[in-house]
């Protein structure tokens, strides 16, 4: 049987190119629904592959931007 530490290195792997939405929400330390919210609403890029929704991995960098620069005009 594999070892679930294993399972859970492979997804955090920084040379994914797509994330599962899981994914992405684990690499932001927010909730899996929160995370799902987020994309659907628009506020981190998703795209679907087939039937799938995954997120490209440089979109979540590019959230964390998008926060910061709106906290930085906030103050």
């Amino acid at each position: 049987m594999a070892d679930p530490r294993a399972v859970v290195a492979d997804t955090d792997d920084p040379d994914l190119v797509l994330l599962t939405v899981e994914e992405a929400a684990r690499r932001l330390r927010i909730g899996r629904t929160t995370c799902f919210r987020l994309v659907l609403a628009g506020e981190i890029e998703s795209v679907t592959v087939g039937r799938l929704r995954r997120v490209p991995s440089d979109a979540v960098p590019a959230y964390v931007a998008k926060l910061r620069h709106q906290s930085a005009e906030a103050a």
